[in-house]
């Protein structure tokens, strides 16, 4: 009933909130795109999305629909690597974000380790701005990360979203006193906004918690040691945007492949783009 090929364009526009960046990301043309997805709610008998000429939003039906195009491209994916034969082998080198520790990225890689039981996948959770050095260095095979930031176009974009700043429950930042920051170590990407955005606004700042683990920089914002940069649709259990301080602006996460992409970066990087709109989930 459901045409993969419409369904696979569906779930991209479900993940970049644009027909233009789909049709990017696809290789097809922007009324290709429109087309797939027209003839998708043709065949739902419902609007899958609202849209204008600023703006494209899931409606209740498309949220649903996010779900059962999964399984049925995933079924899909499945039998076509039964019928065809095709086996991937060899060693992945796969590095992710730390933004992604507390969202479903377990159930994508555990879905590519059934799927290609022979792929010894090797992960690497580090700040995007190491993996990129990772990566440029050929120590990773394929990287899920920020872009570095405007201009920066580099993979295949994966998710759009804006960063905010986020601190415990009724934290409130003095407009007197030196902004308290919750940071990443060098080479953070959303270290570098934050000091940047800051100095470009002439706010004063200081380092309140410095930590290159998440988890621990969680605990510091809990705790209401300060505030930290984070990406909008992540934000952690109890912690909430704070308002009062300079936009920090947008926010894009990619994939990157090394040098030279195995069969296996490329299933891998496949399954990632099919199911990135849980990425902005929490697992």
């Amino acid at each position: 009933m459901y045409d993969p090929v419409q369904l696979r364009t569906f779930l991209t526009v479900a993940q970049t909130l644009s027909f233009t960046q789909a049709a990017g990301r696809l290789g097809v043309r922007q009324s290709t795109v429109s087309q797939h997805v027209r003839r998708l709610e043709e065949a739902t008998g419902r609007p899958l999305f609202v849209r204008d000429t600023h703006s494209v939003e899931l409606t209740e039906d498309g949220e649903a629909m996010l779900g059962f195009a999964r399984t049925i491209l995933e079924a899909h994916e499945r039998a076509a690597a039964f019928f065809t034969g095709t086996r991937l082998q060899g060693r992945l080198r796969f590095g992710a974000s730390e933004d992604f520790v507390l969202t479903r990225l377990p159930e994508i890689l555990e879905g590519f380790r059934h799927e290609h039981p022979e792929v010894d996948l090797e992960l690497s959770v580090e700040l995007s701005g190491t993996l990129h050095e990772r990566l440029d260095a050929g120590r990773l095979d394929l990287v899920l990360a920020k872009r570095r930031g405007p201009g920066d176009e580099r993979g295949r974009l994966v998710w759009r979203d804006r960063m905010v700043w986020i601190g415990a429950e009724g934290l409130r930042v003095d407009p007197e006193r030196p902004v308290p920051l919750i940071v990443f170590p060098p080479p953070g990407i959303t270290r570098a906004r934050a000091l940047e955005v800051l100095e470009r606004e002439g706010r004063a700042w200081r380092i309140a918690c410095t930590s290159g683990s998440l988890s621990g920089l969680i605990a510091a914002a809990r705790a209401g040691l300060g505030v930290m940069a984070h990406t909008r649709g992540l934000i952690p259990p109890g912690l909430v945007r704070v308002g009062g301080l300079p936009e920090l602006g947008p926010v894009d996460f990619a994939l990157l492949r090394g040098a030279r992409p195995s069969a296996a970066a490329e299933a891998l990087a496949a399954a990632v783009l099919s199911g990135a709109d849980r990425l902005s989930r929490s697992g």
